[in-house]
């Protein structure tokens, strides 16, 4: 049974995503296919290419937006992803391609001109792992392709559809619920929780599209950019997964029944 894991974006709470890969291996649950978009996309990538999820948690705990970040001076973002590039290109090779990984991964971004969401799961792999972290007007956006193309949230935080008919078993992980009793007091408060409803907007219209949702609720008390945080949120996604293990098993016995019935 071929099992697909589609992976929300969600910045700093994305390694989460980690230590939910982390859990998996460990409970000899073998992922067959990934979807990812943003810090998701980031996840199943260097997973798939052969990097142990404590390894990778090692790599981001070792960036900081100042190593990273460089001002752009074109119209479309006020920073370029040039410094992300050179460090995707030394971990993954410089003409990494998705046929290089050991597993397929499907990559989402959004493509800006024509208002759609543009997956990639052929070819060069470097551009759409950049294009799927550019936040509009944060980030300039990478032309690939005759697109224009930025932040794959925008228009699927969770991308589940490519999935369909990729697999037998499709589990979305979604590292983004909603501090309900958070307060809100200051402006940065007011535009995290913008970016936050609007994202989770599209997630819900995919909900229904799992056969089995993982969202660990601890993660609703971290921030966007909570990155220094990042073994506490790494250990909340591998934690929350072991939890579901007995839920996990059963609804993988559910489909290998049906499976055989068929």
């Amino acid at each position: 049974m071929k099992i697909g894991l589609a992976l929300s974006g969600g910045a700093a709470r994305g390694v989460a995503h980690l230590g939910v890969l982390k859990a998996l291996r460990e409970l000899n649950i073998e992922v067959g296919i990934m979807s990812g978009v943003s810090s998701g996309a980031i996840a199943a990538v260097f997973f798939a290419a052969g990097y142990a999820p404590d390894d990778i948690l090692r790599l981001i705990k070792q960036l900081t937006i100042f190593k990273v970040a460089r001002p752009s001076f074109g119209r479309l973002g006020l920073m370029h992803l040039d410094e992300i590039e050179k460090l995707y290109q030394m971990h993954l090779g410089a003409n990494a391609c998705f046929e290089d990984l050991n597993i397929p991964v499907i990559i989402s971004a959004t493509e800006m001109k024509e208002g759609v969401t543009a997956y990639f799961s052929t070819g060069n792999l470097i551009q759409p792992l950049l294009a799927t972290t550019a936040v509009p007007i944060l980030y300039r956006p990478i032309h690939y392709k005759n697109m224009l193309l930025c932040d794959g949230g925008l228009l699927n935080n969770l991308p589940i559809d490519p999935l369909y008919n990729n697999c037998d078993l499709k589990i979305g992980v979604h590292v983004n619920p909603i501090n309900h009793q958070a307060e809100l007091v200051s402006i940065r408060n007011m535009v995290e929780r913008a970016v936050q409803l609007g994202v989770n907007n599209n997630v819900k219209l995919r909900l229904h599209l799992c056969d089995m949702l993982l969202e660990p609720q601890e993660l609703k008390h971290y921030r966007l950019v909570d990155f220094r945080k990042a073994d506490e949120i790494f250990e909340i996604g591998y934690k929350y997964t072991l939890h579901m293990e007995k839920h996990l098993r059963a609804l993988i016995g559910v489909f290998e029944s049906k499976m055989k019935k068929d």
